[in-house]
């Protein structure tokens, strides 16, 4: 007999955090809920008299969506369990976009303008890309930067679906994206543990987990960071998000740019219900302007958790 795995034990993994997540034992029993199923209506294709008409189609065809007053242009889909988004047509056809609510978080954030040139430091598969674009009536010139060439095919077919006219797709890692070009602004929604996005079985067993275990993954967050601010033009901003809880891979990172760099951060509001950063995580104090950075827990959004931290940089 080879060795045994042992199995995953999520109150073990989460109790680390029972001390700065609000209402832990609501957040626990969230996990064992479904992921709840969010879509934007693509203002690109469907202009705002027409969501109407769209929504009735749907409807017919089982997807029975409200109104997210919070965040403009998002539905939350009524009757989640029984159906799937990315199976019908309007999906296919670009009118609708799945993406879960928090997602939009930091695209609201950085708050892109046209006119404006952006960087989407790691994009695929592009659904804040393409958001930028929404929001921005495919008036930006959006970079959409990945490191993975078996991702691009998803980035390009996304905005392809979407319509998305505004957008360059480029290839670099991004720790080393090259120089030349100063932009307004850049996002880096780093890859990360994915701790926002677990779900567990009524067993306690493991239904998602996005993330690989790497332990690098800070190293790589803060060197995605530091390239991010360098390549932004003084006065400009970065926004820095993760779907994760860990403050090492979170407050940690911010942290250590501010260390680094001569960047402030900013407060901002969401539009949805948030905790403040931490400025201390086991016993390591970080900036005391990390309380400006903002934690986004599912038990509390009902979509994915989330970080967001806005940065700017200073002349």
């Amino acid at each position: 007999m080879g060795p045994q795995t042992r199995p995953f034990n999520y109150l073990e993994y989460f109790s680390v955090y029972q001390n700065i997540i609000p209402n832990f034992e609501e957040f626990i029993s969230h996990l064992k809920t479904p992921h709840q199923q969010y879509f934007r209506v693509n203002n690109l294709k469907v202009p705002p008299a027409q969501v109407p008409d769209l929504l009735s189609i749907l409807e017919k065809k089982g997807v029975i969506a409200e109104r997210v007053i919070e965040v403009e242009g998002f539905y939350r889909v009524i009757n989640n369990e029984e159906v799937s988004l990315g199976n019908i047509e309007e999906y296919g056809l670009g009118l609708i976009h799945s993406m879960t609510l928090s997602s939009a978080l930091p695209v609201i954030a950085l708050n892109p303008q046209p006119g404006e040139l952006i960087l989407d430091l790691c994009s695929a598969p592009g659904g804040k890309t393409a958001l930028m674009a929404m929001v921005t009536e495919d008036r930006a010139l959006i970079v959409a930067n990945d490191k993975r060439i078996d991702r691009l095919t998803a980035l390009s077919a996304n905005l392809k679906r979407l319509g998305v006219a505004s957008a360059i797709i480029t290839h670099y890692r991004g720790e080393q994206f090259p120089f030349g070009i100063e932009f307004d602004k850049v996002l880096v929604d780093a890859p990360c543990s994915g701790e926002g996005r677990y779900r567990v079985g009524l067993e306690g067993e493991l239904l998602y987990q996005k993330g690989s275990g790497r332990s690098n993954l800070p190293s790589i967050q803060k060197g995605l960071l530091v390239r991010a601010y360098d390549l932004v033009k003084n006065g400009g901003y970065i926004v820095y998000s993760t779907c994760t809880i860990n403050p090492e891979e979170n407050e940690a990172v911010v942290d250590y740019l501010l260390r680094k760099r001569a960047g402030v951060i900013l407060d901002w509001t969401p539009p949805l219900p948030y905790q403040e950063g931490l400025t201390e995580w086991q016993g390591k104090p970080f900036h005391p302007d990390l309380q400006k950075t903002k934690r986004f827990y599912s038990h509390q959004t009902k979509a994915v958790g989330f970080y967001v931290a806005l940065i700017q940089k200073l002349n």
